[in-house]
């Protein structure tokens, strides 16, 4: 995927949350703390090869191993949980609050599903280039 099918995408999902009713600030926001754990997990693995900052329990494997509600409900804790780190991560996510406020986003099953076409937060950022691409 390059550049400027990744900004597309994301300013297509952006649309969708406005449309659900988050403020603009709110969703970048939001999509910020994905993208930073995003690149802390590939700063973490070659050719970069440093340490994580974020605990393993919160890293960006721990949010893809999880869907729907179980998804959404970590992405809480995490930020909840890293917001209590010492140093930077406390600066980063200490007033973090999760404001996607609508698990239809998230996978979670209900009788509509998730709207055609439209991708969890987390698989948005899944599919940005790596930060070495």
């Amino acid at each position: 995927m390059n550049t400027s099918t990744l900004v597309q995408k994301l300013w297509n999902y952006c649309n969708v949350l406005r449309d659900d009713g988050m403020s603009y600030g709110d969703y970048v926001e939001q999509l910020t703390y994905l993208l930073f754990l995003k690149m802390a997990d590939e700063r973490s693995r070659p050719p970069y090869n440093q340490a994580s900052p974020i605990p393993a329990s919160y890293a960006w494997p721990a949010l893809l191993a999880k869907d729907g509600d179980a998804l959404f409900d970590h992405y809480r804790h995490t930020l909840e949980a890293l917001g209590k780190q010492p140093g930077t991560l406390a600066l980063i996510f200490g007033k973090a609050q999760n404001k996607f406020d609508s698990h239809r986003l998230w996978g979670r099953c209900s009788p509509f599903g998730r709207p055609a076409g439209v991708q969890s937060p987390v698989e948005i950022v899944r599919t940005r280039p790596s930060c070495g691409a």
